[in-house]
């Protein structure tokens, strides 16, 4: 009998803490599905005494057992996947890469950066990673896939055709053509390690389905980042909702099974663009410093706010959201009174809802007494009742239930209710 796919999306700006509930879902399934993002993601995971910090292989990794999938709503950077390989010395036979996931290459960084730099201060804030330039490349039908490895001669010749065919925009931009034959010297050093990787993914992800085996389904930022649902332009170049699943892997709706949202017990986001409910005081830097709010990849310190419960509750409509799960609760331990939007102010207008624009939203709090402590806890019963009560306000406000709620970064420190 087929089964469905469970799936894990963040609900804010990304930075939520997917990895950790990744990590704790991999180990009752069988395969775990990376479907969209590049590198400029980042999970920073904690298994015992070790940290692991991935960026485009699937959290699943680190579950002996579960094998993993990269699917074709990634772009690839091939030298950042296999610098993130080499922690791992067990993946022949665990790891897939979809032949139509496209390649982020160096250029692609460079184009990312001059275009950031070119901006000045109407730059997005992007990682400078290249992930932009690697999906635009793709939507102009430009862009080269993971398959095209397997002939680095034909591949290198069709990239010095595009760099000629472009020279004056790379010019402006000064990048120069790359060199042809250390371009395939190049590409036969990613084709040597990743070739044996490389499968059609969508027959694959459709023949486990089909015999029943357990799948879970990750994506890379959160909704508030999404390309069409975000706060554009001030997003990331894919579609990061539930629905990005789909087209990201091969699958239809059906396919789909248990959706859970990923939100922290407060709100950051990265780069530039609106945040609403960011505090740029003191409590804003504690938030900071507690929560260690400094980006995986980039290692920039994230701007940091409260509870969102306007945008949550977008979120939790725009991906189907059956349960979510808190993170970093005891990030806000001590603090004597805790925050929340409900609504937001624009033009002398209270609404409840995310509009087309949030640039110039004012948020409309709510305050919650705080609580002493509940780094640790592991059962909601041992949480503080203000504690408990500020989860299930959050729960009222925006529509669904708080399943799993993480107290630390530590794997067992997860309540499951």
């Amino acid at each position: 009998m087929s089964s469905k796919a469970d799936l894990i999306v963040g609900l804010q700006w990304g930075d939520e803490g997917k990895g950790k509930i990744v990590d704790h879902m991999a180990q009752t399934h069988d395969y775990v599905c990376r479907f969209a993002g590049g590198h400029n993601a980042g999970h920073t995971i904690v298994v015992g005494d070790k940290k692991y910090a991935l960026h485009l292989i699937p959290s699943g990794v680190l579950n002996p057992e579960a094998k993993n999938i990269v699917g074709n709503g990634v772009v690839l950077s091939p030298v950042d996947f296999i610098k993130e390989m080499v922690q791992f010395d067990n993946l022949e036979g665990r790891l897939f890469i979809s032949d139509k996931a496209h390649m982020l290459l160096p250029y692609h960084a460079l184009i990312d950066q001059a275009k950031e730099r070119m901006k000045g201060d109407k730059a997005i804030g992007t990682t400078g990673k290249g992930i932009g330039p690697a999906y635009g490349d793709k939507i102009a039908r430009v862009g080269h896939r993971m398959g095209e490895l397997h002939d680095t001669e034909k591949l290198a010749t069709k990239i010095v055709d595009f760099f000629e065919q472009n020279r004056a925009i790379f010019s402006v931009m000064e990048i120069d053509t790359p060199n042809k034959e250390e371009l395939i010297i190049e590409l036969d050093g990613y084709a040597k390690v990743l070739a044996p990787h490389i499968t059609d993914t969508t027959q694959l992800v459709w023949k486990i389905l089909d015999e029943g085996q357990k799948v879970l389904l990750e994506g890379a930022q959160g909704t508030m980042l999404d390309i069409d649902h975000g706060t554009y332009p001030y997003v990331t170049s894919s579609t990061t909702v539930s629905a990005g699943a789909c087209a990201g892997l091969g699958l239809n709706p059906k396919d789909l099974g248990k959706v859970t949202g990923i939100a922290k017990a407060y709100c950051t986001r990265v780069g530039n663009g609106p945040f609403p409910s960011e505090d740029l005081g003191e409590e804003g830097e504690r938030l900071r410093k507690s929560g260690h709010e400094f980006g995986t990849t980039t290692g920039r310190p994230r701007r940091c706010g409260w509870f969102d419960a306007v945008a949550m509750r977008h979120a939790v409509r725009v991906n189907g959201v059956d349960q979510v799960a808190l993170m970093k609760l005891d990030v806000l331990d001590g603090f004597s009174e805790i925050k929340v939007c409900v609504a937001y102010e624009i033009d002398g207008k209270e609404i409840d809802y995310v509009p087309y624009d949030l640039e110039d939203a004012t948020p409309v709090y709510k305050s919650f007494p705080g609580w002493d402590k509940t780094e640790g806890c592991r059962e909601f019963d041992a949480l503080p009742d203000t504690a408990k009560s500020y989860i299930e306000a959050l729960e009222d406000m925006i529509g669904t239930k708080m399943g799993i709620i993480s107290t630390s970064p530590d794997r067992e420190d997860t309540i499951i209710r």
